[in-house]
Parts: structure tokens; sequence; C-alpha cells
């Protein structure tokens, strides 16, 4: 700091002086006052050589584009803030005495620029350098020589040879992974060439933040990260990116902003145009494409590529404590979870802090956990279910079904692990990385169940879709809603899950009213866009020959869930009393009679030993065979059966 404040010092020095002539040579009141403070800066900044001055010269110049009096000018309005002697010099010059910021006159004065010319507003209007790079601010509304000029304390800091960090981006601010993954080369020769804004489209399982921060490595850079779905609604959001976009500056990195989608639907759309002014080269991370109406000149447009599951595995690795490779289970768990290196890094945090808080090793069940928690969230057409309200997790062992059940369940879960691995030519897999799953059979078979089970093994969150919030009577209102519930499952990664399909989807017809005829444009429109969903879709009737023939052809899978035989049964009632606390030993429950003799699915077993549990807790007994037999009498009833002689 000690090069340009001794520069500045003796334009203090000199502007005494010509105060001091200005009284005809018989001096001025403040004129001794001024020369001992000039005496003490002297002292101060005499001897000490600044060796990071040169760096700091670069940077404003080279970065921020400031000539020489520019960067004169930001000096004489930051000196005051980085040395009290400074100020009070400031103030003798006003004539106040008082410490004292400098006013536009000063600061032009001590950087030699003249008053009476257009250059003063040149150097300090709003479109100058100095102004739209936020590094000075021009206060006040009397007269513009009066105003007095300051700078933010963010560039107070660099100059000083600090950490220059505001915290309203600070707020913002997220760890990013530098991979060099399919499309940071090109987003690298476009920096390089001197492009000023790179638009990369990152769908969901894509790492758009990765792919600019590989870019910015391999140019030698780091960079700035800010995410503006974490920005206060009330906050400007064109002051934030302008102020982020100086903070890299001071840093010399470059600057890449996630959550851009949002400026799609926000007032402020001349954001953009301040970005693409930034100091610094920017890369805006989106879900949404690029419109070309946006901008007047259309910028670098790249489409991030998934992780591969190399690059999620090395990002688990280096950011997962302990040996992933030493955990089976662990491993195969990983595979499934296709999350961006941000959210892998985040995720491996917090399921490190989960394992610490349970006091046990970490394992495949705190990371699922953590996964859903980092990548999960909310959907205005769909509605997040949960598999178990005591917050053990389902699995296959909560699944009680035949094994020609059961198989391709698991086979669909190992595909969606492994789909991302998948080498085979376009023509082969489809349009889409998606799977899609049709389950059939009577009520209460488990095939709701078997939908969470699938969602719990893969880490992510099941989406039942609200068929009223989807259907709608007027014509192309339900294609609109179905879109928006697939635009959401693709930015959240979830499993979709359609229950009663048929009631949404029946087979069309060949009937000739405007009904019919757009009742079979909404299944048309359904087969089109689950072939181009990259997620996974699961689809549930209790009536197969209801639901349209042409699903059967897109259904990577259908499932039967049949209704229970005797054994399957007999397991049924195990695992639901099994489940019991305290039960009466004197009354035990004979699962294998009520097996036998009570024909029912699962889901009305699992009725009745609930029932039963209530129905002791009321008396105050434990749970007996007694309980459960009025319960199952009950349930018979409800369902408008005869109950059998049990």
């Amino acid at each position: 700091m000690a090069d340009p404040m001794r520069r500045l010092i003796d334009r203090v020095d000199d502007a005494g002086v010509r105060r001091s002539m200005s009284h005809g040579g018989s001096g001025w009141s403040a004129e001794a006052d001024l020369e001992q403070v000039v005496g003490v800066l002297r002292l101060e900044h005499g001897e000490h050589v600044d060796e990071g001055a040169a760096d700091t010269d670069r940077l404003l110049r080279d970065v921020f584009g400031l000539d020489e009096t520019d960067t004169a000018l930001l000096w004489a309005a930051a000196a005051c803030d980085l040395d009290a002697s400074v100020a009070l010099a400031y103030g003798h010059l006003r004539g106040s005495g008082a410490p004292s910021r400098a006013t536009v006159a000063l600061a032009l004065e001590l950087a030699g620029v003249p008053t009476a010319t257009p250059e003063p507003f040149e150097r300090l209007a709003a479109g100058s350098p100095l102004r739209r790079h936020r590094l000075v601010d021009v206060g006040g509304t009397g007269p513009w020589l009066a105003r007095e000029v300051s700078v933010p304390d963010a560039v107070l800091a660099r100059l000083a040879g600090g950490v220059a960090a505001d915290p309203s981006v600070e707020r913002l601010r997220v760890p990013v992974v530098p991979l060099r993954l399919p499309g940071s080369d090109v987003v690298a020769r476009g920096i390089a060439a001197g492009v000023p804004l790179v638009w990369v489209r990152a769908a969901t399982g894509t790492s758009g933040a990765s792919t600019a921060a590989g870019a910015f490595a391999e140019l030698g850079r780091e960079c700035l990260a800010v995410d503006l779905r974490r920005h206060p609604a009330e906050a400007p959001v064109g002051d934030l990116l302008a102020t982020a976009a100086r903070d890299a500056g001071l840093h010399d990195r470059g600057l890449v902003v996630l959550g851009c989608e949002a400026l799609s639907a926000s007032p402020e759309m001349h954001v953009l145009d301040e970005l693409e002014r930034a100091a610094v080269p920017v890369v805006a991370i989106s879900t949404k494409p690029w419109n070309p109406h946006w901008l007047p000149r259309h910028p670098l447009v790249v489409e991030a590529r998934p992780l591969t599951v190399d690059d999620r595995a090395r990002t688990w690795a280096d950011h997962l404590a302990g040996d992933v490779g030493a955990d089976p289970e662990l491993r195969e768990a990983l595979l499934g979870l296709r999350l961006s290196a941000e959210d892998i890094v985040e995720a491996a945090r917090y399921a490190d802090v989960l394992a610490r808080s349970w006091d046990e090793p970490l394992g495949a069940e705190r990371v699922r956990e953590a996964a859903r928690r980092v990548g999960g969230s909310g959907g205005a057409l769909a509605e997040r279910m949960t598999g178990r309200s005591s917050g053990g997790r389902l699995s296959f062992d909560d699944l009680v079904l035949p094994d020609h059940v059961a198989d391709p369940l698991r086979r669909l879960v190992s595909w969606a692990r492994h789909r991302d691995s998948l080498d085979v030519a376009a023509s082969l897999r489809g349009r889409g990385r998606g799977l899609a799953a049709l389950f059939t059979g009577s009520p209460g078979t488990g095939k709701t169940l078997a939908a969470h089970v699938i969602a719990e093994e893969l880490a992510i969150d099941l989406f039942q879709v609200e068929l009223s919030s989807i259907v709608d009577k007027y014509i192309g209102e339900t294609e609109k809603n179905l879109e928006r519930v697939f635009n959401a499952a693709e930015a959240l990664d979830v499993v979709l899950f359609f229950d009663e399909a048929d009631a949404l989807f029946g087979a069309r017809s060949g009937g000739g009213d405007a009904r019919e005829r757009y009742a079979n444009q909404e299944v048309a429109y359904l087969l089109q866009r689950m072939e181009h969903f990259d997620g996974i879709t699961i689809l549930s009737t209790n009536l197969r020959g209801n639901l349209d023939k042409a699903f059967s052809r897109r259904m990577s899978f259908i499932v039967n869930f049949p209704d229970p035989d005797v054994p399957t049964r007999t397991r049924l009632w195990q695992h639901h009393v099994d489940q019991l606390g305290d039960r009466d030993p004197d009354d035990p429950i004979d699962v294998v009679r009520l097996a036998e003799a009570a024909e029912l699915a699962g889901g009305d077993v699992r009725n009745i030993v609930l029932a039963s549990a209530y129905d002791a807790v009321a008396a105050g007994e434990k749970v007996g065979h007694r309980h459960v037999l009025a319960a199952t009498r009950r349930e018979f009833t409800k369902l408008g059966r005869v109950a059998p002689a049990l």
C-alpha cells in the first residue's frame, strides 16, 4: 500500500501549497496543521515497501480496466478509511479541521482532473468503470462537486492486502468441485477467446458448476460461485450479482452463478446485461435453456453432461470419511445416487454429521439419508410421500411378496443404479435414460409400498402425482399440468408415482366427440413425455385392462402383484405381528390359522394388526389373539364381505 499512499501524500501536500498560494502567500489558517499531518504521513509510509502494490495495480488495470487517473481517484477515495491521518488531512483541506472523506471536487483535485470539463462525469458517472464495477460510491444529493465519495469495505480490504468479501455475497457462496467434464474444454476456450458470458444448461444429474469450475481450472484460474436460489427475496438481484462480480474481480477469479433459472421469471432481466458487462468472465448455470430474446448478443451456450459413474465415485471417495471400497453395501448404494458434484460434497459432509450425531459408523443408510436431504425438495402438483413416520428406513425386507414379484423390483433398482454406466448406441437405448414401470394388482397387494421401497433404495424422494390437481376440464390444461410435473421431477430427481393411473390415462377410444379426442391426446402426450423423461416413472393400477395398451411397450417393467396365497399370507401376518410391542403370552396370536381362514391382502392385514394394537392399549391389555380376531371381523365388515369362521 506504501507506493500509492506515498503518491497520494505528495498530492495532498501539493493541494496544501495551492491553498496557501491562493491566499497571496500569507498562509491560511490550516497550513501549519496540514504540514504537521503530512509530516506524520511521510514518516509512516516513507520507508515501507509494499511488494503487493504492483499486483494491485495490475489487478485494477487488467481486470477492472482502470487507467492511471481512475486508480488515483480510487486511492483518493479509499485512503481516508485506510489511515486516520489522511482523513484528518482531508478535513484540513476542506476547511473543517475534523476527519473527513473526500468530496468529488477533492478527489478530482488529488487525481489531477480539472473539474470544469466533461472528464469528471466520465470518471465518476454511473456507467464509468469505477462506478459500474462497484469500486467507488458517490453519496448525497447536494451539488455534484460537494458530494462525498467512498469505497465499499470489501474493496478497502483488498487495497489493504486483505480478503475482499461482501457479507451479502458470502451468504450465497457455495463450494464447487472443479472437474474436467465434457463441455469444460468448450467453456474454457470461450473464456480464453474473450466471451463475457457463458450460459450452461444443467439438467438433473449434471454438474454445471463443476463444468464451469473445471473450465476455469483449465485456464489456471479459480472461481467464485454463488447460488441465486439462496438469495433473500427482498434483495435486488442486480445489486447482488454486480457485487459478486466485483468481489470475484478483486481476487482475479471467474464468477459462476447457479440458479439462473430464477432470472427468467424475475422482473430484473436487466441483470443479464450486468453480467455481460462484468469485469470477469461469468458462467451462468440454469436448468432452463437460453432464450434468444434475453440479450441482443447471443452468449456461448453449452449443455452440461451427466457425471459418469467414475466421476461420482472419485468425488465420493475424495469427500466421504472412511474407505468407501471397504463397505460393499455402501459402494452399491453410492452407484444409484445421481447427484451433482456439488451435492455429493454436501451430502458427504452431512452424512458424516449424521454418523457422528448417532454415534455409529458411517454406512449406506446414513449416506442415503444425507443424499435425500440434500437433493430433495417439493412440488406444486405432486406430493412428497414418506414411507414410515417412525423414522425407520423401508427396505425389501418390508415387502412380503413371492420371489417372482420381488425379483423384477430388485432388478428395477439395479438398472436405475447402473443406467449411467450403460454404454450402448442411442438408437438402442432410446431418447432418455429414464425407466418406467407398471404395477398392477388388487388393492392392498403392495404396489404403493413397493414404490416407496424403490425410492428408499435409490435414496430419492417418491412424489405422488395428485390427479385432482392434474386433470382439468378445459382442453389442453391437463397436458400443461403434466408438463409442469415432469419438469419439476427432472429438476428434483424424484420417482414419479401415478397411483390409479387408469383414472387419468384410460384406453384410447375411437369415438369422435371432442372430449374423447382430447382425452386421447392426453394419453398420447404422456406416452411421448415418458419417453423423453430421464427419471423413474411408476404407474399403478388396480385394473390393467383399463389402461391403454400402448403403455405396455413403453414400460421397462410390468409387475403383477397377485392376491397372496396361504404361505404368503402367513409371512404377511408374521411380519406385521413381529412389529407389535408386548404380546399376551397367555393368548398367542395364531398366524397360521389366520392365514388359512382369512383371504386378505397385505394392506388389510396391516390394518387389522394396527387396529388390534389400538384396542389392546385402550383396554389396558397386551395384544392377544382375541384382539386380532375382533379386528379381523370388523375389517371384513368394512370390506363388505362375510367374515369366515375363525
